[in-house]
């Protein structure tokens, strides 16, 4: 028998975390870490059931984290860690998030913090479904899927700064 038009479709869900900084600077952060993991999966993978953790901290811990575990003991913006063996049913991994390098790197493009947090949650959940950037085919192919994914949250390429419409001039 079909499923019926109205049936649920699977949740994919975002736990978030304040692990450290004051991250109250951003106006509906849950919404907007919510709304941009949701749509990488869709995007990625389509609706699937499971969940992400996102870890809201700062440059202290990450840099951390960083040192421990990929040997560069310093901050970055984001870290993706795929779920391993133990991990709970349906979770795809956790993404960690440096306050103070998202803060420099928005100031520093010239973006709302917002878009470019948007942008690094989406980056982050790429990573975790298998997306990389170790060669230029690989870093071209996930930028695509940024791009279209960011341009459907009405935000900016993060690689021009040019809003993408799908048509061509």
């Amino acid at each position: 028998m079909p499923a019926s038009p109205n049936a649920a479709k699977p949740v994919f869900e975002v736990e978030i975390v304040e692990d450290d900084g004051d991250w109250s600077q951003i106006s509906d952060l849950d919404h907007l870490i919510e709304t941009a993991a949701q749509a990488a999966v869709a995007a990625a993978e389509g609706q699937i059931p499971g969940f992400v953790s996102v870890a809201l901290s700062s440059d202290a811990i990450v840099a951390d984290l960083n040192g421990r575990f990929r040997g560069k003991p310093k901050p970055t913006n984001v870290l993706s860690f795929p779920a391993g063996d133990g991990a709970p049913d349906g979770q795809i991994g956790d993404i960690i998030l440096g306050l103070e390098t998202v803060e420099r790197e928005a100031a520093e493009q010239g973006v709302p913090i917002a878009h470019h947090l948007q942008h690094l949650v989406v980056h982050g959940v790429l990573h975790l479904l298998g997306y990389d950037h170790e060669t230029t085919a690989d870093a071209e192919r996930m930028e695509a899927i940024e791009i279209n994914i960011l341009s459907k949250l009405g935000i900016a390429n993060p690689y021009t700064g040019e809003l993408e419409t799908g048509t061509s001039e």
